[in-house]
């Protein structure tokens, strides 16, 4: 395996050689150490922290304190995959300015080496392009994109109408002129999103996409199987973690309770003579 920093331009690269793109989230240390040596390209902390990690119902509670709070953990963990940081709902879209103080707290306080922002509207296709004059790489975010959910609803496949898919197009197409240099293509028709990846020069790293695109991305924790009642069609589970560290737990508590842990073993010696020198009297 590689032990050199993945970069941006290799994530092109890839894309021009043909060779898939992986990408999991993370959002501390220890589970970033663990994606960084299974040889991952890209770990996310994701916004997704708000509902797999603070418990929230989405993603919209979730600052950028948070933001770079949980990434700077990340970054400790992750020394070899490009780390991508999202941008939080509220950070970018009240001003280019303050996308740009936003950006910045999570490349130089979060140690990433890029950010993630959602929608393709001319406005934010204004923050990609002045985000990358400053040198801050973007990944851009369409399809379902759960910062607008107030908007759109509840979770559903995004792009089935002639109109809606060639919104996502245009959008696409837009976050390409404005200098990102890839896009994640959430929940939206197979067909559709292997016209954008063989249409664009970026790279298009899907997520219930289909296989047709350069790469994928899940959220760590629902391919872990962390939640089991958390299902979804894009998801394949490689593992139930939630179920054996559940199991584990109820082990635990069993030992404990009938003085099966800590047994022996897993104690500490004293040498006789300093423990009869205690005075015991006071």
């Amino acid at each position: 395996m590689e032990d050199a920093r993945i970069t941006v331009p290799m994530i092109q690269q890839f894309k021009d050689h043909g060779r898939k793109i992986t990408m999991l989230t993370a959002y501390d240390a220890t589970m970033a150490r663990l994606v960084d040596a299974a040889g991952i390209d890209i770990v996310l902390c994701g916004d997704s922290l708000g509902n797999v990690i603070l418990g929230y119902e989405n993603t919209l509670p979730v600052t950028l304190d948070m933001m770079v709070h949980h990434t700077a953990a990340v970054a400790r963990g992750a020394r070899r995959a490009l780390l991508i940081a999202d941008l939080p709902f509220m950070s970018y879209q009240t001003s280019l300015e303050d996308a740009v103080r936003a950006a910045g707290r999570l490349i130089q306080e979060g140690g990433a080496q890029a950010v993630k922002l959602e929608g393709g509207s001319p406005y934010i296709q204004d923050v990609v392009r002045r985000l990358v004059e400053i040198g801050i790489p973007v990944m851009g975010h369409l399809g379902w994109t759960p910062q607008f959910v107030n908007a759109m609803g509840k979770a559903s496949v995004r792009g089935r109408t002639r109109d809606s898919a060639q919104e996502i197009l245009d959008q696409a197409r837009g976050l390409q002129d404005a200098g990102a240099f890839a896009i994640v293509l959430e929940v939206t028709p197979e067909r559709l999103a292997n016209l954008i990846t063989d249409t664009l020069t970026l790279p298009i790293i899907g997520i219930g996409a289909g296989p047709g695109c350069d790469g994928q991305v899940l959220v760590s924790y629902d391919m872990l199987g962390m939640d089991e009642t958390q299902t979804f069609r894009h998801v394949k589970r490689y593992t139930d973690a939630g179920r054996q560290i559940f199991q584990a737990f109820e082990r635990y508590r069993d030992d404990v309770m009938k003085g099966a842990f800590p047994e022996r073993r897993h104690s500490f010696a004293m040498d006789e003579d300093e423990l009869a020198g205690l005075d015991e009297g006071s």
